[in-house]
């Protein structure tokens, strides 16, 4: 079902935490829509649940969980796209499930400020489900949900069964009023036919334009770039303590381009800020073009590190965070010296910093009653603060998976396929605000039948 100009649609769902964008994925891979449908995942949390609580279906489904979709991972999005339009041949439509957490306006953005990605794809639509139980919890605190709300073409007020027709005709106006143009709908458990979200020819650049004047204005996972000659003499970097324990950088070949051309690498240092990082200790060096460093500022002492390129030229060294909040010098033969040319790049888009995760993973068997009786524990005493739970987990005298995913206070689980040959083993993913890790992660040990080393991250 490509589009009238040969371009292959994209849909977006978002929506935030547990509002129930994984059932929908799942009704749209088994609904009988004669679609070939490519899918594309983004997960906040620390381990990939979400791949797991998919059902098996004949579509690829691709996985991010560098981090949110909306920031350094939009360059796999680039990526991932581009490799699919490679092999066009096997499939006619794309679904983007963003993280509970993202803005869905920079998801968006993609498909029109990359020539690439807009010459060969067309946004369809965006697909908000909205959690009527719990999102007035958020509506006022998260500026993500918000964003949400507000770009959407399509809303889906979900999980109806669990609230009044009164709340839901009051959270309906209070919707209207924060985007008058989405088709509303009011669902349970996500069920919606499926014209009413595919091939909906919904977006409007207007209307985004309209929420976000800056909507084309690209952001970008770095805030600083410099323009610096490099010669045998090499750079030396040093840096002091800042807001992070360390601080991505790349570094990129301008060529023959004047020093104040820096605009034509910023598409490569997306996608390359999108990579998988070298993890490089104090006295290491930045030695290839086109790589993600992580130089790790955590342990004391002397922070230097060297920027060695293979060969002499023009380079430009694009940073994570700006060089004051690290206080970061260069320097060439011991005097400092300063960028040829240097540019800075708002962040506009930053999330709550207490919101974080918390993923396990064990081989073994859980207690089914221990674990039962510490999880109502600890959703009776912190489920306020939990937005969001998920996991794949194996219970001692069953012989299937047991899938469940929670949100604040309320908990769904059920069996699902049998083990069969797979290593049995156990993973869980919360999602919140200040979580206690160590607390969880010895709840969740002592509900294991055999005490095991877990996987903690």
């Amino acid at each position: 079902m490509s589009t009238s100009n040969n371009k292959v649609p994209v849909t977006v769902l978002t929506g935030f935490l547990g509002s129930g964008k994984t059932t929908l994925l799942n009704r749209i891979l088994t609904e009988n829509h004669g679609k070939r449908i490519a899918v594309i995942e983004n997960e906040f949390g620390e381990i990939g649940i979400d791949n797991a609580l998919v059902v098996s279906a004949e579509e690829e489904i691709f996985e991010m969980n560098n981090g949110c979709i909306c920031c350094t991972v939009r360059g796999d999005l680039i990526r991932i796209l581009g490799n699919l339009m490679k092999r066009r041949d096997k499939f006619d439509y794309i679904l983007v499930e963003t993280t509970g957490l993202a803005d869905p306006a920079p998801v968006a953005q993609t498909f029109f400020v990359d020539d690439e990605i807009q010459d060969a794809l067309e946004l369809d639509g965006i697909v908000t489900l909205v959690d009527t139980k719990h999102v007035l919890m958020h509506l006022d605190s998260s500026s993500e949900c918000k964003e949400q709300v507000a770009f959407a073409d399509v809303i889906l007020l979900n999980k109806t069964d669990l609230v009044s027709e009164a709340e839901i005709d009051q959270l309906e106006i209070r919707i209207r009023s924060m985007n008058a143009m989405a088709k509303i709908y009011r669902t349970k458990d996500a069920a919606i036919d499926m014209e009413s979200i595919l091939n909906i020819k919904g977006f409007d650049l207007e209307h985004a334009l309209a929420v976000k004047p800056t909507f084309l204005q690209p952001d970008y996972p770095f805030e600083w770039a410099g323009v610096f000659e490099i010669d045998n003499s090499h750079l030396k970097i040093t840096l002091s303590e800042g807001p992070d324990p360390s601080m991505s950088v790349s570094l990129l070949n301008i060529g023959e381009a004047s020093a104040e051309d820096v605009t034509a690498l910023l598409d490569q240092a997306v996608k390359t800020f999108s990579d998988k990082n070298i993890s490089l200790s104090p006295g290491g060096s930045i030695d290839s073009t086109g790589k993600l460093y992580k130089l790790e500022l955590a342990q004391t002492g002397s922070k230097t590190f060297y920027v060695k390129p293979k060969k002499a030229g023009k380079y430009v060294l694009f940073t994570q965070h700006k060089p004051e909040e690290f206080s970061m010098t260069i320097e060439r033969n011991e005097i400092e010296i300063d960028a040829i040319f240097s540019t800075n790049y708002e962040a506009s888009h930053t999330h709550d910093s207490e919101v974080s995760s918390v993923g396990i993973t064990s081989p073994g068997d859980l207690d089914e009653k221990k674990f039962n009786e510490w999880l109502s524990k600890l959703l009776r005493e912190q489920g306020t603060d939990i937005f969001r739970m998920k996991g794949v987990l194996s219970l001692a005298g069953k012989s299937e998976r047991f899938v469940f995913q929670g949100v604040h206070m309320l908990f769904d689980g059920r069996p699902d396929k049998p083990w069969a040959d797979e290593e049995r083993s156990n993973q869980i993913v919360f999602i919140g605000r200040n979580l206690n890790r160590k607390m969880l992660v010895e709840g969740f040990q002592s509900c294991l039948k055999k005490n095991r080393q877990l996987s903690i991250r």
